[in-house]
């Protein structure tokens, strides 16, 4: 049976291509929100804002032509990849946004070959045609080119094609004709092409309505009235409020409990509901212990559906108490009992995250999809209130057949041309092997690279400090291959290190500033063994940044010539997650980040370095 009156699709893209401006504007032409909202709608989040990415899947529904269209807004970035693989499994369909200027990205790879492995039928969205130098035909081939590579079938092959300005809200099956349209600044919004669109190509969901109830979830949700909420698709049967359901384990063992709220999206909020059929996208409450790949079924005949598999971390680091002389000082939340629990609870929700204990109480090893994935995380913990200490990200190593193998990614670098010897050289030291290089119509480069993950990390922040920060680099995981010899030494640096606790000072950074670029300015508390600056030689020195000039019987201290201090560079966490080395650590707290050395004593480190 197929049910009309429904689609399922999901939105998806690389980062920065425009899926959730597209959103805000379907919502905005169906009504579903007021015209004055904020932009981003679906970007709820704090981090999600601040950074312009999507980190969590959502739901929302609008209604056009009485047909209800279920979206899901998932991440464009890999390192979200785990929202990406199991959300694909509620929606019918995708649109496929690709940016008209860029083309293709690795990202828009990874999703697309997810839904294509799914069966699921594409309409390609050109987005941004009004982009200076937007290439509209040279996207569409690259696009077409994209779906043969990865295996598409024919009838994936015969995707229509809609070209769209998401930010004006305006769309259009022919490119001309929109042009004409964006031309006038006074051309109202108006998407009825897409809807169109995804009503004629995207199929109806195809359910079994006589047969006994069955859902896999595949999101969860809190509610502080209702508890926990898991969310999925009904691929079978209905379902009433007050029912008895069985939840089946990924191991096959059976509870069963009672649906104490049975919700549906509407609009951007999730309503209570009487039913639901097979079809629907809803939210149910009943179960406080189910986890996503759980099966919900009907009491009397549960059948398990079988779970989603998700791919596994790629890189690893340690998340520990805070051991430092200030700890305790800014956060709340520092003990590691409480960070052991909020790690392991983070873990019912991010599928692509793993979490262990090590032979030290107070530190654990986390596993994530790359350096992004982890750093969310820290930072969301720190919003929270939580001190911790994290160390320098490791790739995650696998034996196969008596081979040891590590990871590779696929890398793309879009650089002007001036600085590709500066790229392909760097890229070289770290064992990257080209695999294409092309010259767009604006001058810039286009590189493609696979290498191993161990390579890339730190060289993003290098390659933006070589080229004057014009690089665009972007990544993704590709494959696991045998070990291949990397000078490790490329992502060696010199620290400057405090060599006494105290406050510094202007008198104390002048000296220090000689030594190469600092990352704190004057009257800032630092502690004996944490990192100031990078020394511009590869070795650590100590420095006295609190030193103060002393007053003598000549003259008064203040008496030489103003002091001028270079501006500090600004630690922000990524940056210092990509700086550290393996002997140093990054000091999170809910109002600064440091970075500091492992062991604080000079002497002492001296004495473990023999």
């Amino acid at each position: 049976m197929t049910r009309d009156n429904i689609r399922n699709i999901a939105i998806i893209a690389h980062v920065d291509h425009g899926k959730t401006t597209l959103v805000d504007a379907m919502l905005r032409q169906t009504h579903t929100v007021k015209d004055d909202s904020a932009d981003l709608i679906m970007d709820s989040g704090d981090l999600e804002r601040e950074r312009g990415i999507t980190i969590r899947a959502k739901n929302a529904s609008l209604v056009y032509k009485d047909v209800k269209i279920n979206i899901v807004d998932t991440p464009g970035h890999a390192d979200f990849g785990g929202e990406v693989e199991r959300t694909l499994r509620m929606a019918d369909g995708v649109l496929l946004l690709v940016d008209a200027k860029e083309g293709p990205m690795p990202q828009t790879k990874f999703v697309l070959k997810k839904a294509l492995e799914l069966g699921h039928k594409a309409i390609v969205v050109i987005n941004k045609i009004d982009k200076p130098d937007a290439q509209v035909d040279h996207t569409i081939n690259k696009t077409f080119d994209l779906f043969v590579h990865l295996g598409a079938n024919d009838e994936q092959l015969e995707f229509p094609i809609i070209y769209a300005s998401g930010i004006r809200g305006l769309t259009s099956t022919d490119p001309e004709k929109l042009k004409t349209l964006l031309a006038d600044p006074a051309t109202p919004p108006d998407i009825t092409d897409l809807f169109e669109a995804v009503i004629k190509y995207i199929p109806a969901p195809q359910v079994e309505s006589e047969k006994p109830f069955g859902m896999l979830v595949l999101a969860l949700a809190y509610d502080n009235y209702i508890g926990k909420i898991g969310i999925g698709k009904i691929t079978s049967g209905k379902i009433a409020k007050g029912q008895l359901l069985a939840k089946i384990k990924h191991d096959g063992s059976k509870t069963t409990g009672k649906v104490t709220a049975l919700q549906m999206y509407q609009g951007m909020k999730a309503v209570d509901a009487l039913e639901a059929e097979a079809g629907d996208i809803v939210a149910i409450a009943g179960f406080d212990d189910v986890q996503i790949g759980e099966t919900l079924a009907d009491a009397a005949n549960p059948v398990q559906i079988p779970p989603v598999h998700v791919e596994p971390p790629t890189v690893k680091m340690t998340f520990g108490v805070n051991t430092s002389p200030f700890a305790g000082k800014e956060g709340k939340l520092v003990t590691s009992r409480t960070i052991r629990e909020r790690l392991y609870k983070e873990l019912e929700t991010n599928v692509a995250l793993k979490v262990e204990d090590t032979d030290q109480g107070d530190t654990f090893l986390v596993s994530g999809r790359g350096e992004l994935h982890l750093a969310v995380l820290i930072e969301t913990m720190r919003r929270e209130g939580f001190e911790l200490q994290v160390s320098q990200p490791q790739v995650i190593f696998h034996e196969e057949n008596g081979t040891k193998m590590e990871p590779y990614e696929m890398v793309t670098i879009d650089v002007p041309s001036e600085y590709q010897g500066t790229i392909i050289e760097e890229i070289g030291k770290r064992a990257g092997t080209m695999l294409s290089m092309d010259t767009a119509p604006n001058g810039d480069v286009h590189l493609e690279y696979n290498m191993p993950t161990r390579g890339l990390i730190g060289l993003k922040n290098l390659l933006l400090t070589r080229t004057r920060g014009t690089a665009i680099i972007n990544n993704l995981f590709d494959s696991y291959k045998p070990v291949h010899d990397i000078d490790t030494h490329a992502n060696d640096h010199g620290s400057l290190i405090a060599s006494e606790s105290g406050t510094s000072n202007a008198y104390g950074l002048n000296n220090a500033q000689e030594r190469g670029v600092m990352f704190i300015g004057p009257a800032v508390d630092v502690y004996e063994g944490m990192v100031v600056g990078q020394n511009a030689l590869d070795n650590d020195i100590e420095l006295n940044v609190c030193k103060t000039k002393k007053l003598t019987n000549m003259r008064s201290s203040g008496a030489d010539d103003a002091i001028i201090l270079v501006p500090p560079r600004p630690i922000e966490l990524d940056m210092a997650m990509e700086y550290i080395g393996p002997d140093e650590l990054v000091e999170v707290t809910p109002k600064s980040i440091r970075i500091r050395k492992r062991i604080l004593n000079a002497t002492e480190r001296k004495r473990a370095a023999r």
